[in-house]
């Protein structure tokens, strides 16, 4: 999958759906991996910095960010750069095999 795509229908949330790249930051902020994993702090930081610190939480960041911010942001090559990184890390750690999956090859469980 490339990081220009996602699975995540625009529908999501209530931010501006035709801002392009939202779709991309929304996969970031639904990966529940943002509550143990700080790698993507930095770009909800950029968005609303305020808001950020008082939340932590980047679903909030994106629904409340506005439009004219998140275009700005996603119109600046670094951030989209950033986002891109990001969603390709993440992706890539989620195709690979995790413990379970390497100690028990055969098991019928895939997921839980």
């Amino acid at each position: 999958m490339n990081p220009s795509t996602s699975s995540y229908p625009r529908s999501l949330g209530f931010f501006p759906a035709d801002v392009d790249g939202i779709d991309r930051l929304a996969e970031l902020a639904l990966d529940m991996r943002w509550s143990w994993n700080h790698a993507t702090d930095t770009i909800w930081r950029q968005l609303d910095p305020i808001l950020w610190e008082l939340t932590q939480n980047p679903w909030i960041v994106l629904q409340t960010v506005s439009r004219e911010r998140l275009e700005q942001a996603l119109s600046n090559v670094d951030f989209r750069h950033t986002v891109d990184e990001l969603l390709r890390d993440n992706r890539a750690k989620s195709d690979c095999q995790a413990w379970f999956q390497l100690q028990h090859p055969s098991s019928p469980l895939k997921c839980v």
